[in-house]
């Protein structure tokens, strides 16, 4: 029987996520381990995997519990990490991220999870769920390690699309501002504009134009503005939102990541030196630990895509199990949360204000 089928039986806290298994570079394996680090602690989540179904199907034999909670969708194509947008639309059809997608538009499950080509995967995410009604430009929206009491920022775009003017800046705000309440319950986020300094009269003319627009909309839309910020402000705790342009956000997201394995491997290297450094190493264990599962990026691992009509969660493509689930986890959040809808409702109500902005100044 599949999930679709015994769909009856789930409780009203069921969420059914949709899993792109082909798409990693660490195969299947790293699939089928985060499902199940996830099934083992939420019991309301199953599964629609789309991929080689005897690769699945092999993995899961040994895992029955597992198994009990999987609709296996076999898919004869995989879309490669250095496919092109362009050549992943015309022939991805059939291909186990296609397949993915058309589960979240058909509405067999809640949120689609993909490791795969992110260029690809948002073409066909933007063909098959299509953009919400007033969204110019959709973004990809990922936690940043934070001071914060969460734990952690929401930074946009980090690169969905180069390129942001003014208006496209205010949705992202927008967006992320709804990410956040949804995700990391915070009731007014606060937003800021990255920039190279915090003054009013530093940035290109678009950043000055949406720092106006935001400032002055800010009320309608439920966020708290607080002005540009800096790169130094990205954990910092005085802002929630980090708003930004799609190279600008990516080319920050992996530089992080590299300084942040650069310094594993110089506390590594510190602590494996000297023979008292190895012991030393020993009687800090604990808080060396503590220290790795904080600043472990595969911990936060998960780019959501903001506008579309369905969530899709982007993975990293080196994705381990541990990586996996946390991703698995955060669609789990925000599709038990009707996140989805909410958006939707807040992009219209957006809409709605900027409308009604324009025919007051045409009428003035």
């Amino acid at each position: 029987m599949t999930i679709d089928e015994d769909r009856t039986n789930f409780s009203p806290d069921t969420v059914v996520v949709s899993i792109d298994a082909m798409g990693g570079d660490s195969g299947v394996e790293a699939i089928i381990g985060g499902m199940e680090i996830s099934a083992k602690v939420n019991p309301d989540i199953y599964f629609i995997v789309h991929g080689d179904s005897a690769q699945i199907n092999a993995l899961l034999r040994n895992k029955p519990e597992l198994a009990s909670r999987v609709d296996v969708r076999h898919a004869e194509k995989v879309i490669s990490m250095d496919e092109k947008p362009s050549r992943a639309l015309r022939g991805g059809k059939g291909s186990s991220m296609w397949n993915a997608l058309q589960s979240v538009e058909k509405g067999e499950a809640a949120v689609a999870v993909s490791c795969g080509n992110t260029g690809a995967l948002m073409a066909i995410a933007m063909l098959r769920l299509r953009k919400l009604p007033g969204v110019n430009r959709p973004a990809i929206a990922a936690l940043w390690p934070s001071r914060n009491p969460s734990g952690y920022n929401v930074m946009l775009d980090m690169g969905a699309d180069l390129k942001a003017d003014a208006q496209d800046l205010l949705q992202y705000a927008i967006m992320g501002a709804s990410y956040a309440r949804n995700g990391l319950g915070l009731e007014m986020p606060r937003v800021g504009l990255l920039n190279i300094g915090t003054e009013d009269h530093k940035g290109r003319p678009e950043l000055k134009e949406a720092a106006k627009l935001i400032e002055t909309s800010q009320e309608s839309y439920g966020i708290d503005y607080i002005g540009f910020v800096e790169g130094s402000d990205l954990p910092s705790k005085r802002v929630d939102i980090i708003v930004t342009d799609g190279f600008t956000g990516n080319v920050a997201l992996k530089a992080s990541e590299g300084t942040a394995k650069l310094f594993g491997e110089f506390l590594r290297d510190a602590f494996t030196h000297t023979p008292m450094a190895k012991v030393a190493a020993i009687f800090a264990s604990a808080s060396l630990k503590r220290l790795k599962d904080r600043v472990d990026p595969r911990h936060v691992n998960g780019g959501v895509f903001l506008g579309l009509n369905g969530t899709v969660i982007k993975s990293h493509g080196s994705a381990d199990a541990i990586s996996v689930s946390a991703a698995i986890k955060l669609a789990f959040t925000l599709a038990q949360s009707g996140f989805s809808e909410k958006l939707a409702a807040r992009i219209a109500s957006a809409a709605a204000v900027t409308k009604n902005s324009t025919s007051e100044t045409d009428e003035a």
